[in-house]
């Protein structure tokens, strides 16, 4: 069997295969690039950039003698951020908290394994607060969609 060198079936691959290579040498710069960007978006100093956190860490750290404080003290962060957001939540809306916690769960990533939860606790209060057809206009992609997971528990 005789392979066919037609000039017509070499012209078809050529434009083709430029933009294979220029894809297998672009796409690995622009991976690492964002890779980069971001660690170095992540505050590794281990101190609190966002007003949340600093005050999950003040009522974690601080402990008066009063029975109250003392209770706080003992929870952990992400209850401390959960309750924090709940009452923003409350004071001004639903886009607020969730904003807040996207920068908590930024600024400290340990927090991550515990935003799903927080979410879907701020998805029900919200149907609570606002009704769900309300709740839901502020669901936004934090936490895998968390957050519209708890505004449908909280109406279904």
């Amino acid at each position: 069997m005789k392979h066919s060198t037609n000039p017509q079936t070499r012209r078809g691959r050529g434009p083709a295969r430029r933009v294979g290579r220029t894809l297998a040498f672009v796409l690995p710069v622009v991976l690492v690039f964002s890779g980069t960007l971001a660690v170095a978006r992540v505050n590794w100093s281990g101190s609190p950039s966002s007003p949340v956190l600093a005050a999950a860490d003040t009522a974690v750290s601080g402990a008066s003698s009063s029975g109250a404080s003392s209770r706080t003290a003992e929870r952990a962060p992400h209850e401390v951020l959960r309750d924090r957001l709940l009452v923003e939540l409350q004071e001004e809306n639903p886009g607020v908290a969730l904003t807040h916690l996207q920068q908590a769960v930024n600024d400290r990533p340990s927090l991550a394994r515990h935003c799903t939860s927080i979410a879907r606790a701020l998805g029900k209060a919200a149907v609570r607060v606002y009704g769900p057809t309300r709740a839901q206009s502020y669901t936004r992609p934090v936490c895998d969609t968390s957050f519209a997971s708890g505004v449908l528990t909280a109406h279904g």
